[in-house]
Parts: structure tokens; C-alpha cells; sequence
């Protein structure tokens, strides 16, 4: 499974990318209002520090704008995937794009339907949204489920990139199903490393060392 991290935060992309937990980076139009900074400035920083994709959201509704957009998105970095909505005028703008040999991110995916019309048009990957299911009362996993299981019986190449993580167990889910990616904010990838039993075993650990009266080196 890759890590997508959901941020615009260049500090906690860093600090992760340094781990090598960092295999590509999502952003979209609300994390660049909260990093304060100019899209294109964030976006370069953001693309020269991680390897992997970087997904730059258009913001455009129309087609036509939307592949302007993209376009120029698409300059600022040679691993820059163009993220457009799942509206018609979102997969007229991603088989536009993906035919002229750019990576795209189909966002906003909330049914089966919507992924397979996405994979037909060429998307690199596709951001079905978990957590928005769930805040409505249904299981956003099903969706990850449907998705892999239509992808695999067809073969096709676009990727499932599990979005609006919320939780640890949203990771472990979507690794159980199948999804290619997940993209999860910095402080949900985290929290994967915390258990209270971890935290219990350390801590009666160090308490049996303290009472040895040892010490590991000078």
C-alpha cells in the first residue's frame, strides 16, 4: 500500500518524507487555504521534497477551464497529478488531460458508477471518499470494496486511492480490500505507531531497568 499525505503542511510532509513513509502528496483548495501560502510557491516546495505525485487541484467547473488549469498546474513540476471533480465536465477534462500524457486524480468519488466511468476516461487514480460516507450513515468501505472488485474483473489500470481518512482502522480496512493508495492527513499516519500496550510494556520496562541501576554506555 502507498501513503498519500493529505497536506499542505511542508514541515509535516518533511518530517514523514524523511521516514520514508511518504510515497505521494494530495492536496486540494481547503489545505491551501490553511498553509497561508501562494498555490504555486507550496505546490514547487511541496514536489521537490517527495519523489511520488503530488496531486494539484483545478478549480475551474467548466471542461475547457479545467484543462487550462490543469495545464498550467502541470508545469510547476513534472510529477504534479491534476486533480479534477467527478462531474461530467471532470472526465471530459481528465481524458483531455491523461491523453496529452499527464497523471490525474479524479476526486469526489462517492459511487461504483462514478469509478468506473472515471477509469474509462483514463484516471491515474481514483479518490473515493470514505469518511464522507460514513458522516451519512453509510459504509465507505463498501465503496472500496465495489470499486476493487469491478476494477480487477475488467483490468483496469487506474489506481484506488482510499481519501478523507479519518482513523487507523480506515487504513487497515483499505489495505484489506485492496486499495492501491490511501491518502490520510500527517497526524492519522502517526497515530498508526500508538497502542496502550505498547505504552504499558515500555513503561514497565523502564521501570524494571531504573531498579538494575544500570547503565547502556558512559
Amino acid at each position: 500500500m502507498k501513503f498519500f499525505l493529505d497536506t499542505a503542511d511542508v514541515d509535516a510532509i518533511r518530517e514523514l518524507n524523511d521516514l520514508g513513509m511518504v510515497d505521494g502528496v494530495t492536496t486540494n483548495p481547503s489545505l491551501i487555504l490553511k498553509s497561508g501560502r501562494d498555490i504555486t510557491e507550496v505546490t514547487k516546495e511541496i514536489c521537490d521534497m517527495v519523489a511520488g505525485p503530488v496531486s494539484a487541484e483545478v478549480v475551474a467547473e467548466k471542461a475547457d477551464d479545467m484543462i487550462r488549469e490543469g495545464k498550467v498546474l502541470a508545469e510547476i513540476a513534472p510529477n504534479i497529478t491534476i486533480k479534477v471533480p467527478l462531474t461530467w465536465d471532470g472526465l471530459k477534462a481528465c481524458k483531455v488531460l491523461s491523453d496529452d500524457g499527464h497523471m490525474v486524480n479524479v476526486t469526489l468519488c462517492f459511487s461504483a458508477a462514478q469509478a468506473i466511468l472515471a477509469a474509462k476516461a483514463g484516471a491515474t487514480f481514483i479518490s473515493p471518499f470514505i469518511g464522507r460516507l460514513d458522516d451519512i450513515h453509510l459504509d465507505g468501505m463498501d465503496l472500496i470494496a465495489d470499486i476493487r472488485e469491478i476494477y480487477d474483473n475488467y483490468g483496469y489500470d487506474t489506481q484506488i486511492l482510499a481519501a478523507s481518512i479519518r482513523s487507523v482502522n480506515h487504513i487497515i480496512e483499505a489495505g484489506k480490500i485492496g486499495a492501491d493508495v490511501i491518502t490520510a492527513p500527517p497526524s492519522v499516519i502517526k497515530s498508526m505507531a500508538s497502542h496502550p500496550l505498547t505504552d504499558k510494556g515500555l513503561a514497565q520496562f523502564n521501570a524494571d531497568w531504573a531498579k538494575t541501576g544500570q547503565k547502556i554506555g558512559k
